[in-house]
């Protein structure tokens, strides 16, 4: 059987990586995690200057899942460079940088700046608050998707991964505007954002008020994106999104998804990825699949 697979260019030896900011750079996990093992390794977003993140408190349990409001906290890409990717390289599997920022150009720097290193695929973070344009997110407007994926594309010398935001009325038209913007791959769904209030002390329970809830409460919202974006790009999609066991990830390969990444299951259960390999080989086994390519969306 072959558990290899292509996203935009780049062979990852299995399907599975883990999502941006549930994994740290890497080195949080290697005690827990083979990471030679994984298809990739998805580090936390970075930033061109360090960032300090939100106020706390910024972590939230819900029922099935979490929330949370860090802020996207990391420490600048002079740092990540100088420490992380040196780490990560250490390891046989695929470096994927998510690339986060506040303008065009915030991200524009970053990207510029990793065309340098030695790392696999970027995943740009489109969920961040384009503070330009009056606080709207950049992955909540087509026309601004399409536009910030075209600007990235000129610096970038790796392939480019837009990370789709669910907190949008259609998602397959986000897919399809940054298609058009040049995106090698998509990834969705980051999280989906909500509230929670301490009803005895009456206040919110997060500083920040909201925050992004993630964790299996959300997968069947995340597997009916993917299966629509899927549908609508021909480009490869990385799904995610409450991903907690094997059949959760196969749901997202039947219904489009190339990839998968692991995220909230990664801080319950640091072995999961491990679990998820090894529960995906055994699926095909079973069903006599001799490649991944060919579970991908066969479910219409």
């Amino acid at each position: 059987m072959n558990m290899s697979v292509n996203i935009a260019g780049v062979e990852w030896k299995n399907p599975v990586t883990v999502a941006s900011g549930t994994f740290g750079s890497g080195a949080e996990f290697e005690e827990f995690v083979d990471l030679n093992r994984l298809g990739a390794v998805t580090t936390k977003g970075v930033a061109n200057i360090p960032w300090a993140g939100n106020p706390t408190p910024r972590v939230a349990e819900t029922c099935g899942g979490m929330m949370n409001a860090v802020g996207l906290q990391n420490p600048g890409i002079d740092l990540f460079c100088k420490r992380d990717i040196p780490f990560l390289k250490k390891y046989d599997t695929r470096i994927i940088v998510n690339v986060c920022g506040k303008s065009t150009e915030d991200y524009c720097e970053v990207v510029e700046r990793l065309a340098e290193e030695d790392v696999d695929m970027l995943e740009i973070n489109i969920s961040c608050p384009n503070v330009k344009e009056g606080g709207i997110a950049f992955g909540q407007n087509p026309k601004a998707a399409e536009n910030i994926t075209k600007e990235v594309k000129k610096y970038a010398k790796q392939p480019v991964i837009m990370k789709l935001s669910p907190n949008v009325t259609d998602i397959s038209e986000m897919a399809k505007a940054v298609e058009a913007g040049g995106a090698d791959a998509i990834s969705l769904i980051n999280t989906l954002t909500g509230m929670k209030i301490d009803i005895d002390r009456r206040q919110f329970v997060l500083a920040n008020k909201t925050g992004g809830v993630s964790g299996p409460a959300i997968h069947p919202i995340a597997v009916r994106m993917v299966y629509q974006a899927a549908n609508a790009v021909r480009i490869p999609v990385i799904g995610m999104g409450g991903i907690a066991s094997a059949k959760d990830a196969i749901e997202m390969i039947l219904a489009g998804a190339s990839a998968v990444s692991v995220g909230t299951a990664n801080f319950h259960n640091p072995a999961v990825t491990m679990e998820i390999v090894d529960g995906i080989e055994a699926y095909m086994k079973k069903y006599g699949f001799a490649n991944v390519k060919d579970m991908v969306g066969i479910v219409k």
